[in-house]
Parts: structure tokens; sequence; C-alpha cells
């Protein structure tokens, strides 16, 4: 395992990010010198705000929280495009975010478990994204700076859209606009047309820039609303008994996931016999942080001894390499697609009764190879005689599992750390997207929902959003969760919780208004 970190970003990879950062440097100064105008400003964006209430009444307050506004967040959001010369431009897209402190946040703030402020997690003021475009030739474009990149086309659930780690902490997975939770990164972007091909290339360099927080995916471990049940109001990250020791901390700088690494990728998209399709290449973070154990509670530390009481948690690098294909079957008026990835050393935490069911998962770290495969089917229908829609609607069914390949079931590893439901072999999840139209246009209901056929359980999301004139929107939505079997309550030990559970008694009716500018 030593040498995996070589296999798809060799250590000759900073002197490729060196060399497109200067390629772009020289192409964008050429582009502006040649043209000597001044730039033209284009600024757009939104104000936006929420409010969400509980339908639920999480058990770990004593009060009866069911009603409570346990959301109200502003947001304004600046896009700004300028142009530099005739060809280059720059983008900069900044986002603050604030939110009051309701009732029921004060209330999980003030729980035993927890340490610090929750609204830490909630107010942000950050620029998104700021990068520069340009053309060197007819054929390679360049973008070079804070960027997000997706690579697959798979929804709720990701296989191939695994560059960049999303933020979960604030509306979990729910929001629509998934560009709203990815995280992004500092990238060099380089593309290359090939049309002899019918293809492009598209090769990306991460140099090692970004902040720890950056990297993978981030969920609410403070205990603030979206904290997986029944953990709301516990600070995983607070003080421990022991002095001067947190119970965990982010590792950001471990032997297997240092952020200062190189990562990157490669990208072939193409168009062969009626059929769009690419095959990629990359090393990347593994988006899910896993525990590295602390060998003071009896865990095997992974490559490096943790800091905290407990153990660390660390986003270990994986490499990732994944076929995507789609076409249109006039047998079925639909497109189908399909992504097939395959992720070398993927690391597992094992131990479903470690720390006499206390600590499940706190035993240590296993690698695994996985095998992800997502198959999708768009179609439109058109309801209008039924239900008097104004034009087709977009229904879009989607199956995506992962397999454990090499599975044992002696390995013991769990689902998810601090749970201890054994991992079976395959995790598949089956979702549906009905979206439709009336009044032209003005008024859009959607029904989304989501079986997991693993381990039971699933989600059901109507909402409907109206277009009022060219500026605003409105629009509201019930994000409802349904799991099988007992739920993990505070102080319990089981091992009967599954995906679906982490949301139990968190069902949310969602308010959201936006000003475009």
């Amino acid at each position: 395992m030593s040498g995996r970190k070589d296999s798809v970003c060799p250590a000759g990879m900073r002197k490729i990010a060196a060399a497109m950062l200067l390629a772009a440097i020289s192409g964008s100064v050429a582009a502006a010198e040649s043209e000597g105008s001044e730039p033209a400003l284009k600024l757009g964006g939104y104000v936006r705000g929420w409010a969400s209430f509980n339908l639920g009444n999480p058990p770990e307050t004593t009060e009866n929280d069911r009603h409570d506004l346990s959301m109200l967040r502003g947001s304004l959001l600046l896009d700004a495009d300028a142009k530099l010369g005739s060809v280059a431009k720059l983008k900069a897209i900044a986002r603050f975010d604030r939110e009051a402190k309701t009732g029921y946040l004060k209330r999980l703030d003030n729980l035993p478990g927890q340490a610090g402020d929750l609204m830490d997690q909630y107010n942000n003021a950050d620029m998104r994204e700021l990068y520069l475009d340009f053309p060197v030739g007819e054929r390679v474009s360049f973008r070079l700076g804070k960027q997000q990149v997706v690579w697959g086309e798979t929804d709720f659930f990701r296989a191939l859209d695994v560059v960049h780690g999303y933020d979960y902490r604030w509306r979990s997975f729910l929001e629509v606009e998934n560009e709203e939770l990815r995280k992004p990164l500092i990238l060099a972007n380089m593309r290359i047309q090939v049309p002899e091909a019918k293809g492009s290339l598209q090769a990306i360099v991460r140099p090692g820039w970004d902040r720890g927080k950056d990297i993978g995916n981030t969920y609410d471990l403070t205990g603030g609303r979206w904290a997986n049940q029944p953990n709301k109001g516990v600070n995983f990250f607070g003080p421990s008994p022991a002095p001067g020791m947190n119970l965990t901390n982010y590792d950001y700088r471990h032997p297997e996931g240092d952020i200062n690494d190189v990562t990157g990728g490669l990208r072939w998209g193409g168009e062969a016999a009626g059929l769009n399709y690419s095959i990629v290449a990359m090393k990347t973070f593994n988006n899910d942080p896993v525990v590295n154990p602390s060998a003071l509670i009896g865990g095997t530390p992974y490559k490096a001894a943790p800091k905290g009481l407990l153990g660390d948690f660390i986003y270990p690098e994986i490499d990732v390499y994944g076929a995507t294909v789609s076409g249109y079957s006039q047998a079925l008026d639909a497109v189908l697609s399909t992504e097939v990835v395959y992720n070398r050393d993927v690391p597992f935490n094992y131990g479903s009764n470690f720390g006499g069911g206390f600590l499940p998962g706190f035993a240590g770290v296993k690698l695994k190879n996985t095998l992800v495969t997502m198959f999708r089917m768009d179609k439109q229908i058109n309801l209008s005689k039924l239900i008097g829609t104004s034009r087709p609607s977009f229904f879009s069914l989607q199956l995506f599992n992962t397999r454990v390949l090499g599975f044992d079931k002696n390995d013991d590893i769990v689902f998810l750390a601090g749970y201890g439901l054994p991992r079976k072999q395959d995790s598949a999840i089956l979702t549906a997207i009905l979206a439709m139209n009336y009044n032209n246009d003005r008024v859009n209901p959607t029904l989304a929902a989501g079986w997991d056929a693993t381990y039971g359980g699933g989600f059901f999301i109507p909402s409907v959003e109206f277009h009022i004139g060219d500026k605003w929107r409105l629009k509201a939505e019930a994000d409802l969760f349904y799991n099988r079997g007992r739920n993990k309550q505070p102080g319990q030990v089981e091992s009967n919780t599954g995906l679906m559970g982490y949301f139990a008694n968190n069902n949310q009716l969602v308010f959201r208004l936006t000003r475009q500018f």
C-alpha cells in the first residue's frame, strides 16, 4: 500500500501544475496586451432567505420541538464576470451567510454535550469561486483558480462527482442546487479539443493550496440541527476529560491524506455511435471522513497516532477509475445513462461492537476496493390531460449501488463509525424525480423520493416553486424521512440504525424566497 499515492498522480504532478500555471499566465497576458481594451464588468447574484420548521420531535431535548423554527437563514451571493481583452474572462463568486439563533438551536446549544457555539458552522463569508478563463490557440483552453469541476451525472448520491467534497452541515443533502453545497478547490484546469476524434481531453491538477476545511464532505458533528440522531447537542470536537485533549479532531495532515498532497485527474469525453461517453482516472480524497482511532481507547491507529482522546477524522486519498455512457433509446423514448466507477483503497471503519457497543467502528481502519454503479432513465411524460400540466413533465429514475469487493463478514466493517450496523456487500438506493410545470412555468411542483433497498427506509420530498416575475422565486418544500427498525436513542446501544435512521424525527417544512439580480 505504501506506493499507492503515485498510481494516478505521480510525483511529477507539481511540475505539470507549474507548467499549466505558466502557460495560463502567459496566455492571459498576451490576450490582454493584444486587445489593449478596458475590461467589461457584469455583476449578478441573489438575495435569499430560508425558514424551516420541525415536523417531528427530536428526542435529544426534553422539550417538544415539533413545529419549532429550526432555521432562519439569509444569504447574499455576488457573481461577477470581467472581460479582459477579447478572449480572457475573470469570474468571481462570493457568498455571505448569516443565521438567527432560533429557540430550538439555543436548546441544542445548552445541552450538556455541547461545547462552543453552533452558529460558527452556519455563519460564513467566503469567496466561493475566483478563476481566470482563456484560450491558448484554437484547441486549448485554461481555467485557473478556485472553481468547481463536475464529473458525473448522478443525483442525490454520487459516483464520479467526487473531485470536490460537499458541506452538508446547514442543509444536509437537500438543497437542489449542488453548486451551493459543493466545496470549490484551487485547480489548474486544461481542456484540449480533439474534433477528429469527436471529443476532448480535460486535465485537472490540484496543487495542494487549499484550506483543510475545503477537503472532503463536512457533516454536522458539532450537534446542530442536521446532526445524526441521537447526536444533536453533542459536539464531538469538544474538550475531553483528559487535560489538553479534544474528544476528536480533523487531521488534514495525515500521511495517507495530507492537504498539501497534489491530486488531480484526467477525463476524456466524446461521442461515438450516437452515444455520449467519458473515461476518467483521478486521485482524490475519500469524500467521507473515517475515524483514525486512538490507542487510549483500545483502537488501532491507522498509519499515525491521532491527537483526540477518541481519535481523529481523516480523509485518506483514493484512486478512482470510471466511465459514463448516455444515449437516446427510441424504444423507450427516453435518455438512458450509466456510470461505472472502480475505487481503489477505500477506507472503512470496523468493530461493530467495539467498546461494548458504545464506540462502534472505533476499532480501526481497513482498506477495500469498491465498484459503484448507476443506471438512470430520463423521460418526458405528457400529463396535461391527466393533471393539466402546461407542457410535458420531466421524469427521472435512478438506481445507485455500491459493492464492496473482496467482502468478508469477518472484517466487521460498519456503515458509519458511531453506529453498529454491519455493512453489507451491496448498498443499493433507488431514487425518482417528477418535475411538473403549470401556468407557463410560473408554478412548478416537483416530487422526489428515495428508497434504501438494502437497509430499509427512504425519503419523500414534495415541493413547489413559484416564479413571480423575472426576479422573484418562492419555494415551499417538505422533507420527509422514513426508517425501518428501531432508532438509536440517546445513551442506547444498538446495531440497527442505517442511513435513513440518521434522519429519524427530523422531518422539515421549508420556505425559501429568492430575489435575483
